[in-house]
């Protein structure tokens, strides 16, 4: 079972993201307050969960949160400051859409830009070790799982609504064959140096 946050008895959010090894979409973050009775023991770092627990996780996590918020941040930021400063971006848009303002922000990984006037503390692994940031991890994937698939209805050759975005061999086979699409990221290496595109 996951302790429910770091510091108890004050309004502490959790942040994680998804996304960031893709090759296109956007990067996605997500920022949970959970109640202090919360207790859920199906939630866990959500690359441990399944497609369906985690869609099914979602509906319990946004009833039961105090406050909960989604953000993107897209691919042509992510190539103008790079996807770790764009994953910190979409962290620190999604604590901004909070209704509520967290006295304590928990981060999963170990890199953050600090938060103004919010003190913050980053968990290497933190979306297998607190409630809120599993919960974060499960939103965020799934949000950007539902964005990634609605992308594949444009552009179907690519197998987003399987890889989303993940540089599988289908969706590389794809990029040799078809190209780069305007929702790739032309600053990730989209092949092997081996076979280059001209971008």
């Amino acid at each position: 079972m996951l302790e429910l946050q770091i510091h108890p008895d004050i309004l502490e959010c959790g942040t994680d993201e998804a996304g960031r090894g893709c090759l296109a979409g956007p990067v996605t973050a997500a920022a949970v307050i959970l109640p202090s009775d919360f207790s859920c023991s199906l939630l866990n770092d959500s690359k441990k969960l399944s497609r369906k627990r985690r869609y099914e996780l979602r509906p319990i996590i946004e009833e039961q949160a105090l406050s909960w918020s989604v953000s993107h941040v897209m691919m042509d930021t992510i190539d103008e400051i790079n996807i770790l400063q764009a994953s910190i971006l979409a962290m620190h848009q999604a604590i901004s859409q909070l209704k509520l303002t967290p006295e304590h922000i928990a981060v999963d990984g170990n890199k953050f830009t600090p938060y103004p006037n919010i003190p913050s503390t980053t968990v290497i692994k933190g979306d297998g070790k607190y409630l809120h940031i599993a919960a974060a991890s499960v939103l965020a994937k799934t949000y950007r799982d539902d964005y990634m698939m609605e992308l594949s209805k444009i552009h179907p050759n690519y197998d987003w609504q399987n890889n989303q975005g993940y540089p599988t061999f289908k969706h590389r086979e794809a990029i040799k064959a078809f190209g780069p699409t305007s929702y790739h990221r032309k600053s990730f290496r989209l092949l092997p140096e081996q076979l280059t595109l001209d971008l």
